[in-house]
């Protein structure tokens, strides 16, 4: 009887007892329900659909919303770390004992007013919330992913940096939503020590779409895991950078794990590299 959301980027909808007996379950057919699993119970008089992600589950346990870090993660929004659940309480919240030791409590007001019955917070709040929850290039990269994704507007900026600390304000001349991952906008960020031109999403014809061209004539492909792992990508990959060498252009490939805990070396193969400027090729 429970309605399945397949866009993710819809907050995921508890109902209340008195509205699963109203869609025809008798109260008899909805213990077996619960019991059956076919109906999720987290905590009395909630119910959610069978297919609802664990931390929306834990977060609606407590008597909260998945907030901050946590949401964004389940929408699949960039964020360096999701391990702690993060949940939106009330003041009034009553459940705090349910609590894990390491969750974390977002208590300030929000400013997208949820329906009664979301168990998410909307992802304009999710944001706020994970600004200040992240160190500021992290942050930088949240706020690109989720625009990137369709998931924030550009018109919505100027307002979302209007609930932040004066603090973090600055971080709105960083943004560019034309970073189609958080490893690109991170990069991106480590370029700006080096004072270079940085042009994203550049198309070569016969090679396609580079993540980052520095100079003009320094491509940055960041990988990972996911979209480069078999041999048939990387035998993709690795002839698009020959066909970039014939034009003139140098490639360099950081991968994400060390962009993301070792930066030291990819700041490290950077400087390497800007050191001597080079002749910009003919595109």
């Amino acid at each position: 009887m429970l309605r399945h959301i397949d866009n993710p980027a819809q907050r995921v909808r508890v109902f209340g007892r008195g509205e699963m007996l109203a869609s025809g379950y008798s109260p008899t057919g909805l213990t077996t329900a619960v019991r059956r699993g076919a109906v999720l119970r987290p905590r009395g008089g909630a119910y959610l659909h069978p297919d609802t992600a664990q931390d929306v589950v834990d977060a609606v346990r407590v008597g909260g919303r998945l907030a901050c870090v946590s949401e964004l993660a389940r929408l699949g929004v960039y964020v360096r770390d999701h391990s702690a659940l993060h949940v939106h309480l009330d003041r009034s919240a009553s459940r705090l004992r349910d609590l894990p030791r390491d969750a974390r409590r977002h208590w300030r007001p929000l400013q997208r007013c949820p329906h009664p019955g979301d168990a998410t917070v909307d992802v304009f709040d999710a944001v706020i919330q994970a600004i200040g929850c992240q160190d500021p290039d992290d942050a930088v990269a949240t706020i690109d992913s989720a625009l990137h994704l369709g998931l924030l507007r550009e018109d919505e900026l100027d307002e979302l940096f209007r609930h932040l600390d004066a603090g973090k304000r600055q971080l709105r001349n960083l943004v560019d939503g034309r970073s189609e991952a958080g490893t690109e906008t991170l990069v991106r960020l480590m370029l700006r020590a080096f004072k270079v031109t940085v042009e994203l999403q550049v198309v070569f014809v016969g090679v396609g779409r580079v993540d980052l061209v520095v100079d003009g004539w320094l491509v940055i492909e960041c990988d990972s895991r996911a979209h480069h792992s078999d041999w048939e990508s990387q035998r993709r990959d690795r002839r698009r950078d020959q066909a970039l060498a014939a034009l003139g252009y140098c490639v360099y490939r950081p991968i994400a794990e060390d962009i993301l805990y070792r930066p030291e070396r990819v700041v490290a193969a950077l400087r390497g590299l800007l050191r001597r400027p080079r002749r910009r090729p003919n595109r």
